[in-house]
């Protein structure tokens, strides 16, 4: 049971690191991008190809599939510069299917749908699994804090606050003197780059990827977080990610309970009873459970020679 409840915090934190990255281009930007888990499997086998087949060092391999995802999303964030809403969506969900697609059929990048084995992890021979995996922990934890303190910083920066900007009216941002081109690119790069990583330390973790990984379900896990955490803050995120681990976690033991079902059909039961709390969670807190709060900036009371000029 421990071995499991420590595998289960690896997999929470790896889906925080990546809500926190979504957070950016959606939660800030307002950009709407289907095509997160594209982002995740270019950090993943990016790192993975460089370790196992160039035998680069570890953190050489992670830094590369962050550097390759976060450029990845800057080459999206020009093609659909002038995209929004609902066609912003389709071209990065084409994106992501794309990737998984031509990781299926092309065996020469990495074994096509059979995958690639033998992903080291940091000690995985030195230390038993056990060890391993509580080293790993720690890691992954480390680094969702510092992600996170770096993107708070982040959120209230001048930066930050043209990305709100954006997403609440880009025409005013524009008008303004800003240039939103470049700040979307901007944002598409932070994020893509947090996807990136967080797909780098999932193939080490599991020493094993295949482009089956890499559906568009993990998509909707990952946008359920920040609808369920809340939009827009970067702890509603974290939070987010760790309750959408747990609810796919506990039906697991839940739909056994449940009399004369089948395999398939508790597979369908499980979806269910997750769909149905994140309903009720957006149904009484329709924001998510920490709603993102923007601080007023009070201004200075006018002077006594501004009261008197004429408008």
């Amino acid at each position: 049971m421990e071995h499991y409840l420590i595998a289960m915090g690896v997999t929470a934190g790896i889906y925080a690191i990546m809500a926190l990255g979504m957070n950016v281009i959606w939660g800030m930007a307002g950009l709407i991008n289907l095509g997160l888990v594209g982002f995740f499997a270019v950090g993943a086998y990016t790192s993975a190809l460089l370790t196992v087949k160039l035998g680069w060092p570890l953190a050489a391999g992670i830094v590369s599939g962050t550097a390759l995802a976060a450029l990845v999303g800057i080459g999206v964030s020009l093609i659909t510069v002038r995209m929004r809403g609902d066609y912003l969506a389709i071209v990065t969900l084409g994106f992501a299917e794309t990737l998984r697609v031509v990781m299926s059929n092309e065996l020469w990048i990495a074994n096509g749908t059979d995958g690639l084995s033998g992903i080291p992890g940091p000690l995985r021979g030195t230390l038993d699994p056990h060890a391993f995996n509580l080293l790993f922990l720690g890691i992954v934890w480390t680094v969702v804090a510092v992600l996170f303190v770096f993107l708070q910083r982040l959120s209230f920066s001048p930066f930050g606050r043209v990305l709100r900007g954006i997403r609440d009216d880009e025409g005013v941002v524009e008008v303004a003197g800003k240039n939103v081109v470049l700040f979307k690119a901007k944002a598409f790069a932070v994020g893509s780059g947090a996807l990136g990583l967080a797909g780098a330390l999932y193939g080490h973790f599991t020493s094993y990827i295949a482009p089956d990984l890499f559906a568009p379900l993990l998509t909707l896990y990952i946008k359920l977080s920040l609808l369920t955490g809340g939009l827009g803050n970067n702890v509603g995120a974290i939070v987010g990610a760790v309750l959408i681990v747990f609810f796919l976690e506990a039906t697991r033991f839940i739909v056994p309970l449940v009399p004369a079902v089948s395999s398939v059909q508790a597979a369908s039961l499980r979806e269910i009873l997750i769909a149905a709390t994140l309903l009720l969670i957006l149904r009484w807190r329709a924001k998510g459970l920490i709603p993102e709060r923007i601080a007023n900036i009070s201004l200075p009371p006018p002077t006594a020679e501004a009261r008197t000029q004429p408008i």
